[in-house]
């Protein structure tokens, strides 16, 4: 990972008004996941539109294709990372030191920047598999998703809350997201889950590859556990999406959330900030499933750790917060 680092490559010259005409270079991270996920391409689409002012504001921007949001929230936290993107959950977890978090204790510069897309929990099944709702995982061949990321940590979630364990299933596999979808139609597991906005590449290579259905996830538990938490809502997967699922889906799920470090400059955060709010339909048209941004939502859903100063900056003199 490469950690933030300030050369002089750059010399400062002023021009009207006191603006720097050039900028030491900052260099910066954003951690997301995997690569068919939307967290690389909306990490990339954050990078692409900081990188466009870097002759103004000396900030040169990386994306890192990593595990996930638990890791994305770790190595912010160690400082190997600037920038990640995360599920509002475990946002929330690792800001107040809960659940996956319990142990290290909270994460309290852990920072809060924008909101991002919504996150459905989605479960995909083979066609023959038998898996018509999400009590029938049981018993079944399950991808559960790679330790830290967000898909296993919400999974493990869902699975105390529904009595389960490990042993439920007849076979729990811990695949990257990029994998799950060929071990499907290969026939080596029977269903994925996958927090992931929609629409996703991954979810649609595996929907294109072989006969496969979405399942809903809505039963009492699910409602009960979305009542408790105030970083779940309940979701809809519209029908026609994918191929092999023609209704809409209920589901609950989450939201993904760019957050940073109280570490980072606010100078540095102000910038990344600005760069996308003032070319939101440019980052809106970077992929399907930032499509439907709301600028009075991303300064708020999901956010549970505080608001960068950085970023708070920016949204009060866009008159966006008070």
């Amino acid at each position: 990972m490469n950690r933030m680092v300030l050369t002089g490559v750059a010399t400062l010259g002023l021009i009207a008004g006191g603006a720097a005409q050039a900028q030491e270079q900052t260099f910066i991270s954003i951690g997301t996941g995997g690569v068919t996920g939307v967290y690389y391409p909306a990490g990339g689409a954050i990078c692409r539109l900081v990188n466009r002012d870097r002759a103004e504001h000396g900030i040169r921007c990386g994306v890192e294709s990593t595990g996930g949001s638990i890791f994305n929230i770790n190595a912010l936290r160690s400082g190997e990372l600037e920038f990640g993107v995360a599920q509002s959950d475990w946002q929330y977890h690792a800001f107040n030191g809960t659940s996956r978090f319990e142990e290290d204790g909270a994460f309290e510069d852990l920072r809060a920047v924008f909101a991002l897309h919504p996150e459905p929990f989605t479960v995909v099944a083979r066609a023959d598999a038998g898996i018509t709702n999400f009590e029938d995982l049981e018993g079944k061949r399950v991808n559960v998703g790679n330790p830290g990321s967000g898909q296993r940590g919400t999974m493990e979630v869902v699975m105390e809350a529904m009595g389960w364990t490990m042993d439920s299933f007849a076979l729990t596999t811990e695949l990257q997201a990029g994998e799950q979808a060929q071990a499907l139609c290969d026939g080596n597991i029977d269903a994925i889950v996958y927090t992931v906005g929609h629409p996703s590449g991954a979810i649609q290579e595996a929907t294109t590859a072989c006969d496969t259905v979405l399942v809903n996830v809505d039963n009492d538990v699910i409602r009960a556990l979305v009542d408790e938490r105030d970083y779940y809502r309940m979701a809809t997967i519209p029908g026609g999406m994918y191929r092999g699922t023609d209704e809409d889906i209920s589901t609950f799920g989450v939201g993904a959330t760019f957050v940073t470090s109280a570490a980072v400059p606010e100078e540095v955060v102000f910038h990344v900030t600005r760069a996308i709010f003032e070319n939101l339909d440019q980052f809106r048209a970077l992929h399907p499933a930032l499509e439907s941004l709301d600028p009075s939502e991303m300064v708020s859903d999901g956010l549970s750790a505080p608001i960068h100063d950085g970023a708070a900056r920016y949204f009060a003199d866009a008159g966006l917060t008070d």
